[in-house]
């Protein structure tokens, strides 16, 4: 039994191209489908925003302009959400996409109260385009919308399998805590979001759980509380 009624799931773009590192690994995003399709059928309302990563990195553009970089990234946000999208019907879901900037009929605009309704049909809500400005990362579009659509938590499936004292990747002494204070983060540098999405999640006090999207059911069991992962509190 889940102990929230509505998540924000953040995805980061790497971790669904698997271990090509570009594009998309399809049995990777049917595994996180049908562990997202688990919450449903349990009640939990469910928001899921994609990082553009695994096509996109414009901070590490020396030659494109910042504000063309970003708007390049969030592009590639919007066709994650579309091919993830697919991919959850597919598994027998139903969707939506929602962007802060118009896309056609790829997808619809952003407002809390369209949010709203298609929750309460059961949809899973895709957040794509960030907050459609440059300069903010998903990491800050996704606690911009949890606060907005009154999340109770954000569950952060990441590469690496929680919060660390250092880079695990880097330090194999690093310290994994199982639970830390969105302040002590930002007081010790821990990255674990950048500085402008810290600080919203701080002040709107919007707890997170941090954890390895490549661990068995680790969507399902973080939402379960069993899961393997760090617990940021506020």
């Amino acid at each position: 039994m889940s102990r929230y009624k509505r998540v924000l799931l953040k995805l980061s773009g790497e971790a669904l191209a698997g271990d090509k590192k570009t594009g998309f690994d399809e049995a990777t995003c049917i595994t996180v489908a049908k562990q997202v399709m688990q919450l449903v059928a349990d009640g939990v309302e469910v928001g899921v925003v994609i990082g553009g990563g695994n096509f996109w990195r414009g901070r590490t553009s020396e030659t494109i302009d910042r504000t063309k970089a970003d708007q390049i990234g969030m592009l590639a946000t919007v066709m994650n959400c579309i091919y993830v999208s697919e991919i959850f019907r597919y598994v027998g879901m139903q969707t939506q996409i929602l962007t802060p900037f118009e896309c056609g009929s790829m997808a619809k605009l952003f407002s809390k109260d369209r949010a709203n309704k298609y929750f309460e049909k059961g949809m899973v809500v895709f957040l794509a385009g960030g907050t459609g400005h440059p300069y903010f990362s998903t990491d800050t579009g996704v606690v911009l919308r949890a606060v907005e659509l009154e999340a109770d938590i954000i569950l952060m499936a990441k590469a690496v399998d929680g919060v660390y004292d250092s880079d695990p990747r880097k330090n194999p002494e690093a310290k994994k805590y199982e639970e830390i204070s969105m302040q002590e983060t930002l007081d010790k540098k821990l990255a674990v979001m950048d500085l402008s999405a810290t600080v919203l999640s701080l002040e709107n006090k919007m707890p997170m759980l941090v954890f390895a999207l490549e661990e068995e059911e680790s969507i399902v069991r973080a939402v379960s509380g069993e899961f393997n992962g760090t617990k940021v509190i506020v």
